[in-house]
């Protein structure tokens, strides 16, 4: 027996080191509501506690979890307190989390059904539910990465791909230097992640043909140019600072009459086809080539969860491609067929338990309880003073102050405050605050002590530009 193994086998126990773990998770989780979100300043300076050159020897496994579990849990971000609405970042469902826990003391390889059946069968009942909840064909395939961004990067991939072949040109065999040229049709709103995948897939900004917004940033029908089978074309089911969907039921019938493809950037938005409620923001959606959508956003799902969703397998699995003598695969659901990457950890072990838990009505109710928050935030923030600026069709609130300095000074001090958090972004040309409900345990009181300290803050910051403030 070696050394190492020896310290593994003889000093270094794992149930005992995930009973030290599970104490101090638990005491993490105790009275967060009373935490800060955001580390202070004299949190981030416990980070130099990591410092140093890689140690010479093994360490102390119980030394080096008290470590993350204190200055470690000093400096994180409380994404699971219900003021917390930056980056539209979704909180852990309780039954998430808990999957997670199992799932990671199980590390799976999700690659191969012969690396884990259960990752290989849960990942393919959590297609199935995918496609019944946003009513998408029988033969639409799902893989799950890490984020939106990546399952963008699966989509578009796809997408090239097929449209090439349209052009009688095989990606796969010849390569892209010499291939026919692509056109790329995007609204000027489009997230920035779209084009940084498309950069990664070799498209430039010159192939790109950019398409006028209206005044809630989505794509102006009028605007769009004559499409062809060399286009792919993508729409926002959500656009990130407005929460403004696309025109799907009049876009896409076009766009398939002309052999377009149609990706659909759904990162949070296309959880809203799953109510009814939602039906005229998302009518057509279900029409598009592909989608992407994030678990770890509007459904809750723990971190990392992305989705892509395809409707063309075979366009998808081509542009993704892989591989060697040595992989096994089997009449099962390999999962890696579907994504970039081979091993990863199980993420659709926690999606399934999030969809299995909250059902159909489930997660219809927690998408329409995200947007009855947005409304009620959109409300009693303009008694408090500020500007709303979109229309809130969903869970996003765009709000500013009479000029761009006292909304910027007012979002530093809001982000100070450790009571709640927000960002900010630049919209039609102002400075603003973006708010994004995407947490299931948002409530209306803890909304109300969030307005408490955006109005102090903005009153402080109005008096400081008049002169008065004392």
């Amino acid at each position: 027996m070696s050394k190492i193994q020896k310290h593994m086998f003889e000093q270094v126990r794992t149930s005992v080191l995930l009973k030290q773990a599970c104490k101090s998770a638990l005491e993490y989780q105790t009275d967060t509501d009373e935490k800060a979100i955001y580390p202070s300043n004299k949190d981030l300076d416990l980070l130099s506690a990591f410092d140093g050159d890689l140690p010479e020897n093994i360490g102390d496994a119980n030394a080096l979890l008290n470590l993350l579990a204190n200055q470690g849990a000093q400096n994180t971000v409380r994404y699971s307190n219900g003021r917390y609405y930056g980056f539209v970042n979704g909180s852990a469902l309780p039954i998430g989390l808990a999957a997670k826990w199992l799932a990671d003391v199980w590390d799976q390889n999700a690659a191969l059904f012969v690396m884990s059946p259960i990752a290989a069968k849960l990942e393919s009942v959590c297609q199935q539910w995918l496609q019944q909840l946003f009513q998408l064909t029988e033969n639409t395939v799902a893989g799950l990465v890490g984020g939106t961004s990546v399952a963008s990067l699966c989509g578009l991939a796809a997408a090239r791909y097929r449209q090439l072949t349209h052009l009688g040109w095989d990606i796969a065999q010849h390569g892209l230097f010499a291939a026919p040229a692509l056109r790329i049709i995007l609204a000027k709103q489009t997230h920035g992640t779209v084009v940084k995948m498309l950069n990664l897939l070799g498209f430039g900004q010159q192939q790109i043909e950019w398409v006028e917004c209206d005044e809630q940033g989505r794509m102006r029908v009028d605007a769009i140019p004559p499409l062809d089978h060399s286009c792919i074309l993508v729409l926002q089911a959500g656009n990130v600072c407005s929460g403004a969907f696309d025109d799907f039921q009049t876009i896409i019938p076009k766009a398939q009459a002309a052999k377009a493809w149609v990706h659909v950037d759904g990162a949070f938005g296309l959880w809203a086809a799953a109510s009814a409620k939602f039906n005229e923001l998302t009518k057509g959606v279900n029409l598009a080539n592909s989608w992407s959508v994030d678990g770890h956003k509007t459904l809750n799902a723990p971190y990392d969860c992305g989705i892509i969703l395809c409707a063309d397998p075979k366009a998808l699995t081509q542009a993704l491609h892989q591989q060697g003598s040595y992989i096994q695969t089997s009449e099962n659901r390999d999962n890696m067929i579907f994504t970039p990457d081979m091993s990863r950890r199980a993420r659709g072990i926690e999606l399934w338990a999030c969809l299995a838990y909250l059902g159909k009505n489930g997660i219809a109710e927690l998408v329409e309880l995200l947007h009855q928050h947005a409304v009620y935030f959109a409300k009693n923030i303009r008694i408090a003073g500020f500007k709303v600026l979109n229309d809130v069709v969903f869970n996003q609130v765009i709000i500013c102050a009479d000029s761009d300095e006292i909304t910027v000074n007012t979002l530093k001090a809001i982000q100070n405050s450790g009571v709640t958090w927000c960002g900010g972004a630049t919209w039609m040309g102002r400075k603003v605050i973006r708010i994004s409900i995407c947490s299931w345990a948002t409530t209306e009181t803890e909304i109300d002590k969030s307005i408490a300290v955006f109005s102090e803050c903005l009153d402080k910051h109005i008096q400081l530009a008049n002169g008065v403030y004392k």
